[in-house]
């Protein structure tokens, strides 16, 4: 292999040191503040990235994720609105969602392909969208393996992987060469149609990262076998790769530095192949961390923030090319901070940037309070995807959105009364006052927030403090005007234009003996402080609230969320990243309660919940101990405890308290009193449907 200067290395500044960074053409940047920013903020943020062929203007990497859109034609022109909000928004380098190279290698059947001149033509909405707000982007080509989710599906070889029914076909020799052209091809294709350069997608357990892996290459051929037959496969990708295009394009490699599975790979092993990969051609390499099939998490809001940033530092002195941290970096100073340090050389934001495309924007004039923050909950993004439904984003429902969902000026303005500071409320009256409209929101507790102020205490959901900081600012910059500790009645509304009812939900009840005894208590009442709970306590209920409150009663103190080295400890993540696939035993901290989780209805408890984040609430919950029940029948509570009956079996929960997690029912005491004086209110968020709370819901609807 004769690489030639621009992926030898010869074209990239030593140590990439960091520069002031100059101002860029963006009206939405203009918009914001007259701040100067000849002195940034965050300087190490928005110092460019000389490639050497090309200059990166600063150094937020906006990292892939699919979002529905890529799968059709005529979904292009949307697709190109969305990256060019971010590209407005300041962001220096984009990733698109995956590509499939060939037909074999698609995620699902008729997904996003690249692999005919006809299927880049598209794209140029997408590249003309972006560069004219003066950011670079490149299209990741993703093979799926044996994770694509179609009977068609190839790989190193013949192993199903336990999150997919399908069995891929073990590829000969000639296919794999087959893939390796198809690559190439795709590559060519993404330069014709605009690209600055492609992200050639080597984790997460895809198709190369199952040829680099003992746990998915059983091969004894050229292509398996030991360390450098199984890197061979993603060198000679690069390396054709970069045959085809050329010098001047970029070749991002997104390297497996964390497997997270048993029989990854061990730590020379990736040392060894990021520098065969950067000697092939490749200009930047991008952390990879976890296999989807890996039972340790790693986008989830219960991760701590930056993680597994250390990992990429431990490459650092390894390599001569860019290196991209990511996973769980959302707020400015964490990310300028990993840069400061000297740990990574750009930082990766791919969910924070859903939830704010003025992400860089803001953080570039030092104004992250405005910042909206993504909370890291999957619900409206990675979640959408597994159900094959638009990704969008619970704390933006634009994202995804954005030919769809426009907030402009109204031409006749009005006056508008948000009764209920909860997620719903705060979108409506922020959104209607943005438009114009004369906005007054009441709210009869003494601070925003709602249900939000619960869920925020929930070991794990530290984020929600960031959402609440986030509508703070917004409520300021708005101008609603804001009435706490202030009750409405329908006699201070009837002089509104418009009244909405955002007033949330009341707990519900259970009917059973005993239920009036001191030991049954409302989760409100646990979460709010009023109640203490002791030793031992029954949750009644195991959707998505009862998993919160077991959460926050098996804890006690500092969550782990915020403590790296912990986290790591009760997930079993080695923290030398020495051991192969980066596992370790387990050490999850002993439980501060005894907990029994019931639910009536027949089945495992958290069924329900989020595709991307239910198994990790249920993992920590069984780490905790606590005891998990289905098909309950709640025969009383006295003196003793909880009396119930399971499989026909009765049997005493001798605990000190039962909390009540058992649902909702909407607030809405004060439609029948507008509608008698003649008012006829809308209703969003819980005071319309309460059923298992739903931010997600709540938050759009108040938006539109």
């Amino acid at each position: 292999m004769n690489p030639t200067p621009a992926h030898a290395g010869a074209c990239v500044p030593p140590r990439f040191a960091a520069s002031c960074a100059l101002p860029y053409a963006s009206v939405s940047i203009a918009r914001m503040t007259s701040t100067t920013i000849e002195s940034p903020p965050y300087p190490h943020l928005f110092a460019p990235l000389d490639l050497g062929f090309t200059t990166i203007r600063n150094r937020v990497l906006m990292g892939s994720m699919h979002t529905g859109l890529e799968d059709r034609a005529k979904d292009f022109p949307r697709l190109a609105a969305y990256f060019a909000e971010r590209a407005a928004g300041g962001v220096g380098l984009i990733v698109t969602g995956g590509f499939s190279p060939n037909l074999v290698g698609w995620l699902k059947p008729f997904g996003g392909k690249l692999s005919w001149p006809w299927e880049a033509r598209p794209h140029k909405f997408v590249t003309k969208a972006v560069h004219e707000h003066g950011a670079k982007i490149c299209a990741q080509l993703l093979h799926a393996g044996r994770y694509g989710y179609h009977p068609l599906t190839v790989a190193p070889s013949k192993l199903k992987a336990p999150i997919n029914p399908f069995t891929p076909r073990a590829l000969s020799v000639r296919g794999i060469e087959r893939q390796i052209s198809a690559y190439a091809n795709a590559a060519t294709l993404a330069r014709d149609a605009g690209y600055d350069g492609v992200e050639i997608m080597g984790s997460e357990g895809y198709f190369i990262n199952e040829f680099t892996a003992p746990r998915t290459n059983k091969r004894v051929d050229a292509w398996g076998g030991t360390p450098e037959k199984r890197m061979r496969f993603a060198v000679e990708i690069v390396r054709r790769v970069r045959e085809a295009v050329g010098p001047d394009f970029i070749i991002i490699y997104r390297l497996s530095l964390l497997d997270l599975v048993d029989d990854g790979n061990q730590w020379d092993e990736i040392v060894q192949q990021a520098k065969a990969v950067e000697a092939a051609g490749a200009t930047i390499i991008n952390s990879g961390i976890g296999w989807h099939e890996a039972r340790v998490p790693t986008i989830v809001t219960s991760v701590p923030r930056a993680a597994f940033v250390d990992v990429t530092a431990k490459l650092k002195p390894h390599v001569r090319v860019p290196l991209v941290a990511t996973n769980r970096i959302n707020m400015p100073e964490v990310a300028e901070g990993i840069l400061a340090a000297g740990k990574a050389d750009m930082v990766s934001l791919a969910r924070p940037l859903l939830a704010d495309p003025q992400w860089a924007a803001k953080a570039r004039v030092g104004t992250p309070q405005a910042i909206n923050t993504c909370i890291a909950c999957n619900q409206a993004c990675l979640d959408h995807v597994f159900e094959n439904k638009l990704a969008s984003c619970l704390v933006n429902p634009r994202a995804c959105h954005e030919t769809d969902l426009t907030y402009r000026k109204t031409f006749a303005p009005k006056t508008v009364a948000v009764v209920g500071a909860g997620p719903a409320g705060l979108a409506c009256a922020t959104v209607a006052a943005e438009r114009g409209h004369r906005v007054t929101l009441f709210d009869a507790a003494d601070e925003i927030g709602g249900q939000f102020n619960y869920a925020k205490r929930i070991p794990g959901k530290e984020e929600f403090h960031e959402t609440l900081r986030y509508f703070r600012h917004r409520l300021e910059e708005t101008r609603v005007d804001m009435k706490l500790s202030t009750p409405a009645t329908a006699a201070d509304l009837t002089g509104f234009d418009e009244v909405v009812l955002a007033t949330g939900i009341t707990p519900r009840r259970v009917a059973f003996p005993g239920a009036d005894h001191a030991k049954v208590v409302s989760y409100v009442d646990v979460l709010s402080g009023r109640v203490k709970v002791g030793a031992r306590a029954a949750l009644i209920g195991a959707g998505g609230i009862g998993f919160d409150v077991a959460e926050y009663l098996t804890h006690e103190g500092r969550s782990s969320s915020l403590d790296p080295a912990r986290w790591m400890a009760e997930w079993g993540v080695d923290p030398t990243f020495e051991a192969r696939g980066s596992l370790v035993k387990p050490q999850p901290e002993p439980p501060a309660r005894e907990v029994w989780l019931l639910q009536r209805s027949p089945g495992k408890p958290g069924a329900r919940l989020g595709k991307t984040s239910g198994w990790v609430h249920r993992a920590t919950l069984k780490a905790k101990q606590v005891k998990m029940l289905g098909g309950v029948e709640y025969l009383g509570v006295d003196d003793t405890g909880l009396r119930i009956k399971v499989d026909g079996a009765e049997h005493l929960l001798p605990v000190d308290h039962v909390v009540v997690c058992a649902g909702q029912e909407p607030r809405r005491e004060l439609q029948a009193d507008l509608m008698a004086a003649g008012k006829t209110p809308h209703l969003i968020g819980g005071a319309d449907v309460a059923a298992e709370l739903d931010a997600k819901r709540a938050i759009d609807q108040g938006s539109r």
